[in-house]
Formats: structure tokens, C-alpha cells, sequence
């Protein structure tokens, strides 16, 4: 006899579907764009575990720091980051080799990896599947959440552990066995991604608990005690950098609310337009009296998980403003999944109204999105300022040859073996002097990198060396993960070329 057909195999095809769309989205043509300077310090510091087993600013031929020197202590050791992104790339490299899918490979599953747990945990926050799946698939389209996904640095990962967490707390609230471990076992990790977001998970779920779980308030004191003693010795010892002595326009409430502004206004541009909000509103209305009713009766029922989410977008964006160093929107990364939980809510909550409007509204997110633009991204090639400067490089370098550049020092020191003096390292620039290749980037992105601009004109002569215009753009970045910035889904065109200069006498 046949087995029947159930929700259960329903459930089972739609997770395949999105397994199968998420390969294709977050993995297709992962290797093309080369690494740009952030990234390719991530790969640089993981490399460094291979050898040394612990990450290292300095591999005895390059510097790795971004920020003059202040990034590590004694020995080089790192502490500028936690070392989570570089104990998760560093094996990797060792046994799949080094190149850019593989720098990139390790995150971009994780960003699968959350897309999947944006489905359980919609599933737990309101017992729905309908709701569950259309939250999953809205993330799965987030190009935001694609472009950073897609990235060799942390931020995939820092999503995930801090869904995770609340994925835990549903657990404890719900009397799952295990979920206490869940907890302890994601914040921890969280900590170990970037610190302010375990502080950000605890908080967001104590304050949840305080006004709605109150029975669960000394276990989840208790397990943020355990975290804290368990990470504040490491956090001492490892993580000591003076972030205000580098930085020191942080901390200041000009800074706060200058932060603040850019977050919100990212959000609302990018993540969550403010006009979803009239949604209940208007799904009220074409709801009639007696759809009115059943709605209103569901939000009565929903609205506590709601409020979960709520203070946890809360929480996260004043404490990023607080501590933030500068406004990125990577930042946002955490909040990027929440956003489609709250945002799937509403469209079902339009739906449950009327189907149509339900329907409606959900085609003109889908349709306002830059997904188009990133599926030309992931089947097209693309070709960046480092490409152009590496494949040069490549063929015209010898072994020996010190090469002098401004800014995008990281990316060659990836993918070439010469010793590299300049970017944002704060090394003694007297090397340079001895560059048979000097490569001025024509735009300046920090005061340090004008530094070093500055440096290179005034002592080194451009009558020793010959000019060379190679075929590829010379914009800032060999690509960013922010929209805004913007992100270059295509190759730009209307660009001045790169120019490298070798030295003739």
C-alpha cells in the first residue's frame, strides 16, 4: 500500500527546495570577485593558525593591521577581533587549499545554515508553518543577507549564533530538553564572534523574561553569569585593545546619534520599510467584522513572541550606536533575519485578511528587491581594481620585488607571496624606497591611507619609474558588502583605469 501523501513530506519538499535554491544563491560564482581588504585580512590571520595554531597580525613577511599597529599585542598575537572567523576558515584552507571560493566557502554556509533556522524558529515563535516558510524564503531573496553572507568575515556566523540564542530561550520557555545547552553553547560561540552581540542576546531575552517568563528568571541569570565568567578572563587577557584610544570619537553622544540616524536609516531603506507597518491596519479593513475578530484574537495570542523580536532590534541598535566606531551597515547583519521574521508576519497577517491584498503586497517586496541585479552578480563575471593589480602582478613580479601601494595592501598580500609596504599597516615606510612597483590608488579612503600617499610622492621619484595603464576600473574597493556604498553588481565601466608604476633606474 502506498503511504499517503502528509504535511510532513510537504514540509520535507519545501526544505528541499530552499536547500536547493540557497546552493545556488549563496554559492554560485563565489570565487569570482577577488577578496577585497577586509576580507583578505580574515584569510591573511587564518592562514596564520595553519602554522603558528593561533591567529597572528604578522606572517614574517607582511603586516596585517588596518588600524596602525594597535590590532595585536605581544608576539602579534591578534586581538582586534574575536577569533571565531579564524579558527572556522583556518581548517578550510588546510584541507581544501587556498583560493577565494574557499575563503569565502565556510560562510556563506553558515548564511544557508540560517536560513533554515529562520524556518524553525518562525515555526516556534508562532506554531505556523505557512508563516515559517514565507519567512525563510523572504531572507533567502534578502540580497542584503546574500551580499554579507557571501563574505570572508564573521558576519554569517554572528547571525546564526544569535538566532540560534533565541532559538533556545523559545526552548527554555517551552520546556524543550536541551535548550539550556542550546543557549549556553550559542552565546558562548556568539561571544567568540564579535562581543557586543552576546552582550545583545542576553540582554534582549533577560528583559523579554522579566515582563513576560518571569519563572525563568534565575536560570537565565544563572547561564549569563556562567557565560560571563567563562569569556571575561579570555576577554582580559586577549581582547584588551583600547578601542577609544584608536578611535577616539566614539562613546560621545554626537557619535551615538550619528550612528543611530545611519542604522535606521539602512533599515527602512534596505531591511524593513516603515509602511509595513501599516499592514494590520489595512488588512483590518479588508478583513470585514468577523475576519476583524479572528484577527485581533491572533495578535492576542502572538503578540508576547512579537515583542521578543521587537526589543531585540531594540537593544542591538542602541548598543550599536553606542560602541560602534564607525557606521557600517554590516553591522545590521543580526537583525537582517528578525526583520524577515517580523516582516513574514505581517504578509500573513495581510493574508489570514485577504488573500489578495496578502498576496499583493508580498509581490511588490519581491518586486522593489535587487535580486535581479544579483542574479546577473552570480552568472556573470566581474572584474576589480585587485584583479587587475594581482594577474599583473602575477606575471611581471619577480619573487624578490617589494611593492609600495596606498590602499588594498591585504588582497595582494593574499594572493601573492611579495613583500607589501603601505595600506593601513602603520610600518616603517622606508622600505618602499626600494619598491620596484608602486601602486597609488586614486582614492584616498582614510587618513592613514593619505598618509601614505603623501609618503610615497615625496620620496620616491616619479622620473625613475614607468607609468602603466592596466584595463580594469580604478574604484575604491574591488567590491563591498553594502548596498549603499554600493555594491557593484556589474563591472564598472565609466571608471578611470588602474596605474601602476615599476621602477626603470
Amino acid at each position: 500500500m502506498k503511504e499517503k501523501w502528509t504535511a510532513k513530506h510537504t514540509e520535507y519538499l519545501f526544505l528541499l527546495l530552499i536547500l536547493c535554491a540557497s546552493l545556488f544563491l549563496f554559492l554560485s560564482n563565489l570565487g569570482n570577485q577577488y577578496l577585497w581588504q577586509d576580507e583578505a585580512q580574515t584569510a591573511l590571520i587564518s592562514k596564520t593558525i595553519i602554522t603558528n595554531h593561533v591567529p597572528l597580525g604578522y606572517d614574517g613577511t607582511n603586516y596585517f593591521s588596518q588600524d596602525l599597529g594597535a590590532e595585536y599585542g605581544r608576539n602579534y598575537i591578534w586581538k582586534w577581533h574575536p577569533w571565531f572567523q579564524f579558527y572556522l576558515l583556518a581548517p578550510f584552507f588546510k584541507f581544501f587549499g587556498v583560493s577565494t571560493f574557499i575563503a569565502r566557502l565556510p560562510f556563506a554556509l553558515f548564511g544557508i545554515a540560517t536560513v533554515f533556522l529562520t524556518y524553525y524558529l518562525c515555526r516556534d515563535l508562532w506554531n505556523d508553518k505557512r508563516t515559517a516558510a514565507l519567512a525563510a524564503v523572504l531572507l533567502l531573496l534578502s540580497v542584503p543577507f546574500l551580499l554579507l553572507s557571501r563574505q570572508c568575515r564573521y558576519f554569517a556566523p554572528a547571525a546564526f549564533f544569535s538566532l540560534l540564542g533565541l532559538y533556545g530561550y523559545l526552548g527554555i520557555i517551552a520546556g524543550k530538553k536541551g535548550s539550556t545547552a542550546l543557549l549556553l553553547l550559542s552565546a558562548a560561540l556568539l561571544f567568540h564572534t564579535q562581543f557586543i552581540f552576546c552582550a545583545t542576546l542576553l540582554a534582549s531575552i533577560l528583559l523579554h523574561a522579566v515582563l513576560f517568563h518571569r519563572n525563568k528568571i534565575l536560570r537565565l541569570l544563572v547561564l549569563s553569569l556562567i557565560i560571563i565568567l567563562i569569556s571575561l578572563p579570555w576577554r582580559i587577557w586577549v581582547y584588551n585593545v583600547d578601542y577609544a584610544k584608536v578611535h577616539p570619537h566614539i562613546f560621545t553622544f554626537k557619535a551615538f546619534m550619528y550612528v543611530l540616524r545611519f542604522y535606521l536609516w539602512n533599515i527602512a531603506k534596505s531591511l524593513f520599510s516603515p509602511l509595513l507597518l501599516l499592514v494590520p491596519a489595512v488588512a483590518l479593513l479588508f478583513a470585514g467584522r468577523a475576519g476583524a475578530g479572528k484577527l485581533f484574537s491572533k495578535l492576542t495570542l502572538l503578540w508576547k513572541n512579537l515583542l521578543l523580536l521587537v526589543f531585540f532590534i531594540i537593544v542591538n541598535l542602541l548598543a550599536l550606536s553606542l560602541v560602534s566606531y564607525g557606521a557600517f551597515f554590516r553591522n545590521l547583519v543580526i537583525l537582517i533575519p528578525v526583520f524577515a521574521l517580523i516582516t513574514a508576519f505581517l504578509l500573513m497577517f495581510a493574508v489570514d485578511a485577504n488573500r489578495i491584498l496578502g498576496l499583493v503586497i508580498t509581490l511588490l517586496l519581491v518586486g522593489t528587491s535587487p535580486i535581479c541585479d544579483h542574479l546577473y552578480e552570480i552568472t556573470h563575471d566581474y572584474d576589480g581594481p585587485i584583479e587587475g593589480i594581482v594577474n599583473y602582478l602575477s606575471e611581471n613580479a619577480d619573487k624578490d620585488d617589494i611593492v609600495a601601494i596606498t590602499y588594498g595592501d591585504m588582497p595582494l598580500k593574499f594572493y601573492t607571496q611579495l613583500r607589501i609596504v603601505g595600506g593601513l599597516t602603520g610600518e616603517d615606510l622606508s622600505l618602499a624606497r626600494q619598491a620596484k612597483w608602486v601602486i597609488l590608488r586614486k582614492y584616498v579612503i582614510s587618513k592613514k591611507d593619505a598618509g601614505v600617499k603623501k609618503y610615497l610622492l615625496h620620496n620616491l621619484s616619479r622620473q625613475n619609474y614607468k607609468r602603466i595603464i592596466i584595463d580594469y576600473p580604478d574604484i575604491p574597493f574591488e567590491n563591498r558588502e553594502d548596498l549603499i556604498l554600493p555594491h557593484h553588481f556589474r563591472t564598472v565601466t565609466d571608471e578611470d583605469r588602474v596605474v601602476i608604476f615599476r621602477k626603470i633606474k
